[in-house]
């Protein structure tokens, strides 16, 4: 079995700090900075599903997922 890395980029220049990616993650894997901005505090528990960076209004969430040996 492969296992899974998982890189997760926000581009803060296009985050409107609406708290979709917060709120939809069924992971709890994001938490806001004091401004708002999202912040990934719980890498380990993401499952790549793709809902933070599908409702990103602004596409300002990339998630990549890299399977490796």
């Amino acid at each position: 079995m492969r296992k899974k890395t998982i890189a997760i980029s926000i581009n803060e220049k296009n985050c409107k700090r609406c708290g979709y990616c917060i709120e939809f993650c069924p992971a709890k894997v994001y938490g806001a900075a004091k401004d708002g901005l999202p912040l990934v505090n719980e890498l380990d528990k993401c499952t790549s599903c793709g809902f933070c960076e599908l409702r990103c209004p602004d596409f300002a969430i990339t998630l990549e997922v890299i399977a490796s040996e």
